[in-house]
């Protein structure tokens, strides 16, 4: 499996996995009928892979024969309450990539890549129920710190608590 940042023609395979994982990950958490209508061509337009602005988010996408299975998203934290923290903006691989270890493959190299930009701690947001997501961030040493908000994403109003990980080289 190869990881590397995310083209700017990476934008459609990308979303692809993104709207399939919210899919089949967020069924139950989230209304049927609202998972049901997303759309790849929607999300892949909200994309921008080309900025080689640090404070900007990257994406490293988790690739083998030309094909994207999953893909990791970070960034300088937008969460106004931790200013000077990074942040993992998404992690997402394809339902029928899940358990191969892409995920702690591409975590691994989002958390490289937030301490490359000299941060040292780093924040995440769950959605709230999602306990499969809540084992795998707890396997790789996040921590909830029971902060909530709620948030709009992608037109939906959802509900999700912060997680915390220190940053450390190795």
């Amino acid at each position: 499996m190869l990881l590397r940042a995310a083209e700017p023609d990476d934008a459609m395979s990308v979303a692809r996995v993104h709207v399939r994982s919210w899919q089949v990950g967020y069924r139950n958490l989230l209304p049927d009928d609202y998972l049901d209508q997303l759309q790849p061509e929607e999300r892949a337009q909200r994309y921008n892979f080309a900025s080689p602005d640090p404070r900007q988010p990257k994406t490293i996408v988790a690739a083998e024969a030309g094909v994207i299975h999953g893909f990791a998203t970070s960034a300088p934290s937008s969460d106004p309450a931790a200013p000077g923290n990074g942040e993992l903006c998404a992690l997402y691989v394809d339902p029928d990539w899940w358990g191969r270890g892409i995920g702690m493959a591409l975590m691994s190299a989002a958390r490289a890549h937030l301490l490359d930009l000299g941060f040292r701690r780093a924040l995440l947001w769950v959605l709230v129920g999602n306990t499969r997501a809540e084992r795998f961030y707890q396997t790789d040493q996040w921590q909830s710190d029971g902060m909530h908000r709620t948030a709009l994403v992608w037109g939906l109003t959802i509900d999700e608590v912060r997680y915390w990980r220190t940053l450390s080289a190795g």
